[in-house]
């Protein structure tokens, strides 16, 4: 990428600031390039969203998304929303976690199956959502499911799990989190353990909310690329429980180069206060982005239906991304890999490298 940071953000800025209306949708296929997400929700609390309010297979479709992971949420039933963001109520007892985890995968297979969509299971539906065939990537935030053992790692790839997120919202025996005091400098032996039967299963594996220290520690050990599957990255702070929620959320430059380094993905959130209220906002700091760390590590990561009032609110939205990106002219294959380009490439290898 060869793009004036400064300059394309100074002008994504202005031509937010000129459109009068914003952007329209111009039919899904507009902008001629498929979208990826590495991270949405459907079934998430608190957010207003349900099968019947935005049935997926029409959400896709109306911004020509063919690539969607969808976030089964581990710890949901030991979370309550606070005015100080999501904070833990409970712990689940000796196999809470997985009996959650079997009736959400139920849930969630269901409503594929009535909207006709097909579970990503091996690197060819992969290609075919590239080709434009809509394909759900069916991931779990928090392996909360995971407890003491790896085993149930094998069964959650037997149910089409492909790609997993270690920590989340609650404690866990995986590595520390984010938006709480540290608890086991970085990554546990366990999750350690967890990284190397991912490697090994052909699952791809998500740092996502891990403290910085727990993501540097995972990738010591990961033999195969990871993701960063959403929030943002910043050069100006380093992140820590104490900050606000979306600041203590990101992810330090420095990390975010390893990840980089290592052949992997960076997905950045449409978090109004850290990107800004609109497509083109958001536009602006994906690029950005881009520029960073190389276009060839950074991904869409909307964390659908699990924002308040976010900059992305549909895929259509994300149409939109990409057509202001065409209209900047900037390089096709550039938008392309940020689009969904780079999402397919680290899923496939991942799964490729499955050992038997």
């Amino acid at each position: 990428m060869h793009i004036d940071r400064r300059r394309f953000v100074q002008g994504a800025l202005a031509a937010s600031c000129a459109l009068a209306p914003p952007l329209r949708a111009e039919g899904p296929k507009a902008s001629g390039v498929y979208i990826g997400d590495m991270h949405s929700h459907l079934f998430f609390f608190g957010m207003g969203a349900s099968p019947e309010q935005k049935p997926l297979g029409p959400t896709m479709a109306a911004g020509n998304a063919t690539l969607v992971a969808w976030s089964l949420v581990g710890d949901v039933p030991w979370l309550r929303i606070t005015g100080k963001g999501i904070k833990q109520k409970g712990s689940p007892n000796r196999g809470e976690a997985g009996k959650w985890f079997e009736d959400d995968v139920a849930r969630i297979k269901q409503h594929l199956d009535g909207q006709k969509l097909k579970l990503v299971l091996t690197p060819e539906d992969v290609d075919r959502a590239l080709a434009g065939e809509p394909h759900v990537v069916l991931t779990v935030e928090g392996a909360t499911f995971v407890e003491d053992g790896i085993a149930p790692l094998a069964h959650a790839y037997e149910q089409g799990v492909r790609s997993v997120q270690l920590v989340h919202y609650i404690d866990n025996p995986l590595g520390d989190f984010q938006t709480e005091p540290p608890q086991h400098d970085g990554l546990t032996e366990l999750g350690r353990e967890v990284i190397a039967e991912c490697n090994r299963l052909g699952i791809l594996v998500d740092l996502a909310h891990c403290t910085d220290k727990a993501a540097r520690h995972a990738l010591d050990v990961a033999a195969q690329p990871v993701i960063w599957s959403h929030s943002s990255v910043t050069r100006t702070r380093t992140p820590n429980w104490k900050m606000p929620v979306w600041q203590a959320r990101q992810l330090s430059y420095d990390t975010a180069k390893l990840i980089a380094d290592k052949g992997g993905v960076v997905g950045v959130w449409p978090m109004r206060a850290d990107v800004g209220g609109t497509p083109e906002t958001y536009a602006a700091r994906v690029w950005e982005l881009g520029e960073w760390l190389g276009d060839d590590h950074v991904a869409f990561g909307t964390d659908m239906n699990a924002v308040s009032r976010p900059a992305i609110a549909s895929y259509a939205d994300l149409q939109k991304v990409v057509r202001f990106w065409q209209k900047a002219g900037f390089p096709a294959e550039s938008i392309e890999k940020i689009a969904i380009g780079n999402f397919a490439r680290v899923l496939k290898q991942a799964m490729g490298a499955r050992q038997a």
